[in-house]
């Protein structure tokens, strides 16, 4: 047990307030169709930063053929309504893999008109955490420590996006749950993650999810076992 708590205190020292987590920002201009992509986007797509100008046609013609339709209906409401939107797809990357993207978000409106003129919101790769659902076998890859800290990353992005956190806060939050149900760090952002990226889902999890699942992350609905 005391090389796990080792690990978890190195975990949660490389996460500790102040780090980034893994996922991208991003703002569309509804009047030009022109994205404003952060790094990590840009690299999601397969992409160095700035090596191209994002575009909605750009970011649609990126979309898995199955999936476009459905993100494109997802974007024409959010910027008819500026309401929260959220959605998970897959991407085929400039490098021709397979991506799974979580991507939510709402609108901000034109305050001389009224009228919703951009979106901005975030994306978060989870791709390796679908992975993992899939092939259970993966399980002893995932513990390591460089997997577990993605793992967490992305929990803690999820959290950021779904609670209208600030990264400490989040981070703040997943520990706690850690703590109180007795569930190693990495192992509950696994289960986190299981929420929403396994294989049939399509919409990122609302804060009635999430806060259930900080209350008792113990027996989460669709979760792989620990």
């Amino acid at each position: 047990m005391g090389d796990d708590q080792q690990h978890e205190e190195d975990l949660e020292a490389a996460l500790a307030p102040g780090s980034r987590p893994p996922l991208g920002r991003y703002r569309l201009d509804l009047a030009t169709g022109e994205w404003a992509w952060s790094d990590e986007i840009f690299e999601m797509h397969g992409f160095q930063p700035g090596e191209i100008v994002p575009t909605t046609d750009v970011m649609l013609a990126h979309k898995h053929p199955d999936d476009r339709e459905r993100v494109d209906s997802v974007l024409k409401k959010a910027a008819a309504t500026g309401e929260p939107f959220s959605s998970v797809h897959r991407i085929l990357d400039a490098r021709g893999g397979t991506r799974t993207l979580a991507v939510t978000g709402q609108g901000r409106a034109d305050p001389v008109t009224g009228r919703v003129a951009e979106l901005f919101g975030y994306f978060i790769d989870v791709t390796e955490a679908s992975r993992g659902l899939a092939q259970r076998e993966a399980t002893a890859s995932i513990r390591a420590a460089a997997q577990s800290r993605s793992t967490i990353d992305q929990a803690k992005g999820v959290l950021v996006v779904g609670l209208s956190l600030d990264e400490d806060e989040a981070f703040n939050r997943l520990r706690t749950a850690s703590n109180h149900s007795n569930i190693p760090l990495r192992q509950l952002a696994d289960r986190l993650l299981a929420t929403f990226s396994r294989p049939g889902t399509t919409s990122f999890p609302t804060r009635e999810d999430l806060t259930a699942f900080l209350a008792d992350p113990r027996t989460p609905s669709g979760s792989p076992d620990a």
